[in-house]
């Protein structure tokens, strides 16, 4: 199944799309959260008895009330040799700010003052239940499916002043998520998923999530050592060679720039970029 929340005429809905069709899930649930998703994921769902729905406006981010973003940095052999670093002897974690979050088709902000923003397309784990202290071999229990995230990136904020990488992962619209939430048993295999991200039409980043350090069951488990994950958290898992940083020489995005970016089974998303 994939789940995702679609807008028509300016009224957003909850809906599930089974078979290529999509079916509109508001006589269930008010909405997908995160205190529905593990309801949603585990239901079993009789579409006799949903509406179809037949077009809508537009799609936005999957689930509402994400509690925190948690991102794994430097999680593909291929992109931390294109960086000129070290593969890390743990994963190397930092946050997205929930501010930053925004819809799969909505535009960009390049901040002020912004010479280098980047582009990372990533496969994002959507967490199903409360996770604590958990084992590998049970992670699968804990998610509900996976997303698309594109972590941008502002590269002079994260590395050169100073201090943590925060700086420049949480401007407004820095974490498009989306469009749908697809769940274990339509992505079958995560481990080797195509991934694609386009600038206006040239191909940038050409990878697969075969090549992560760290693997999904892995790093579930890990950060449930250090933080308590639950329903409706978002888990960013790194990105493949091919972002703007590791372009020789390095690109960066500018003013009304399109990001075309998908991975295999999971859905594209498309963003306009607009300077402030």
């Amino acid at each position: 199944m994939k789940f995702l929340r679609y807008t028509k005429k300016h009224i957003t809905k909850p809906a599930v799309e089974i078979n290529n069709i999509i079916y509109d899930l508001s006589s269930q649930v008010e909405d997908i959260t995160n205190k529905t998703i593990e309801k949603l994921y585990n239901m079993k769902i009789d579409t006799d008895t949903l509406d179809i729905v037949e077009s809508y406006d537009k799609l936005e981010v999957p689930i509402t009330d994400i509690g925190k973003v948690v991102c794994i940095g430097l999680n593909y052999a291929d992109h931390a040799a294109e960086s000129g670093l070290e593969i890390p002897s743990e994963p190397v974690v930092f946050m997205k700010a929930t501010s930053s979050i925004t819809g799969p088709f909505d535009r960009v902000e390049l901040p002020k003052n912004s010479s280098k923003t980047d582009w990372e397309v990533e496969l994002g784990i959507v967490i199903g239940k409360k996770a604590k202290y958990i084992e590998e071999e049970d992670a699968y229990d804990y998610i509900a499916g996976y997303t698309i995230v594109n972590d941008i990136s502002e590269r002079e904020f994260q590395l050169e002043r100073e201090g943590q990488w925060t700086k420049g992962k949480c401007h407004d619209t820095f974490c498009p998520i989306g469009p749908y939430i697809v769940t274990q048993d339509e992505v079958g295999n995560e481990d080797a998923l195509k991934m694609t991200l386009k600038v206006d039409g040239k191909l940038c980043q050409n990878g697969t999530t075969s090549t992560m350090v760290y693997k999904v069951p892995f790093i579930v488990a890990y950060l449930s050592n250090f933080m308590t994950l639950y329903p409706g958290d978002i888990i960013s898992t790194g990105t493949p060679p091919g972002v703007g940083m590791g372009q020789k020489p390095p690109v960066y995005l500018k003013d009304n720039q399109t990001m075309e970016l998908s991975i295999e089974k999971l859905g594209s998303q498309r963003q306009i970029t607009v300077a402030l």
